[in-house]
C-alpha cells in the first residue's frame, strides 16, 4: 500500500560535528508521528556493498580520484538497491550525506575538478536530485571542539587540519547559494531545540 504523500528524499550535510544525527532522530519521530514510512540510511554506505566501499574510504589512503570514484559506486548501489525503491513505495528516505559532501570535501576541500564531479553525477545518477537538503552551518573552531568530546576512534577526514574544514564549508555554501529552493540552511549553533523547532516549521511546509 502506497502513501497518499510522494516518497521524498531529504538530505543533510555539514562538516564533521554539525549535531546532524540528533535532528536526524527528531525529524524521523515526527514523519512517523504523520504516518509516514521512513527509511533512515547514510552516505557513504546504506547497503551491504557500499558499507564495505564506506570503510575503505574513511580507514586507506588513497588518491583523490580513486576516493571520488568509490564515493560515486557507493552512491549508485545505495540509490538503486534502497532509495528509489523506497521513494516508489512513497516512504519518505532521510539520509545522513549525499551529493553534496562529495561536492563539498572532494571538490571543494580537495580540489577534485567539478565537471569531472559533474559528469560522475550525471552518469551514475541523471537527474535524479533530492527533495529537500538541510545545511547544518557551523563554524570549524566550535565543530573540531565538539568532535574532540566524542567518544571512539577518528577516520582520516575527521583528522583533517581547521582550514581544510573551511573550504568543506565554503563549498557547501556556494552549492546553497547556487539552489536555494532546495537548500534548508540551519545555524548548528543553536540549541537542539532552536534547530528542532526550524525543521519542524519546514516540515509543515513539506507535508
Amino acid at each position: 500500500m502506497t502513501s497518499p504523500i510522494p516518497g521524498r528524499l531529504i538530505t543533510f550535510e555539514g562538516i564533521d560535528g554539525a549535531g546532524k544525527s540528533t535532528q536526524i532522530d527528531r525529524l524521523e519521530a515526527r514523519l512517523r508521528e504523520a504516518g509516514l514510512e521512513v527509511v533512515r540510511t547514510r552516505e557513504p554506505g546504506g547497503t551491504p556493498v557500499s558499507e564495505i566501499i564506506r570503510e575503505v574510504i574513511l580507514n586507506e589512503e588513497m588518491t583523490l580520484k580513486t576516493e571520488t570514484l568509490l564515493f560515486f559506486a557507493a552512491r549508485a548501489q545505495h540509490v538503486d538497491e534502497v532509495i528509489r525503491p523506497a521513494l516508489a513505495r512513497g516512504a519518505w528516505v532521510l539520509s545522513d550525506r549525499f551529493t553534496d559532501a562529495t561536492y563539498a570535501y572532494q571538490v571543494g576541500a580537495k580540489g577534485f575538478s567539478g565537471e569531472a564531479c559533474e559528469a560522475l553525477e550525471a552518469w551514475t545518477l541523471g537527474d535524479f536530485k533530492p527533495f529537500k537538503t538541510v545545511l547544518f552551518d557551523l563554524a570549524p573552531e566550535v565543530a573540531a571542539k565538539r568532535r574532540q568530546v566524542r567518544a571512539g576512534d577518528t577516520d582520516r577526514f575527521e583528522r583533517e587540519e581547521t582550514a581544510f574544514f573551511e573550504r568543506v564549508r565554503n563549498a557547501y555554501l556556494d552549492r546553497a547559494r547556487r539552489d536555494p529552493s532546495r537548500f534548508v540552511i540551519v545555524n548548528a549553533e543553536e540549541t537542539p531545540e532552536a534547530i528542532a523547532s526550524v525543521l519542524a516549521q519546514e516540515v509543515n511546509q513539506w507535508l
